[in-house]
């Protein structure tokens, strides 16, 4: 663990927590769990780079997939 990741997951883990809680709240599925996986995977990932691919793409999937 590096700073850099540290710096990434709080990032993402709060745009993750406020996409649950719109999801949640709205009762709309896909920010919710998006926001789900935003806050628990970079808990699993030590690769910087990965970790930011990884987090753009859980952040846009709730515009491209809207069910």
């Amino acid at each position: 663990m590096n700073q850099a990741n540290l710096l990434w997951g709080v990032l993402f883990g709060s745009v993750g927590l406020g996409f649950f809680l719109y999801g949640k709240k709205q009762g709309k599925l896909v920010p919710l769990v998006c926001g789900l996986l935003l806050m628990a995977y970079p808990y699993f990932i030590a690769n910087t780079w990965l970790l930011v691919a990884i987090g753009i793409a859980l952040v846009a999937a709730p515009y491209f997939i809207r069910l």
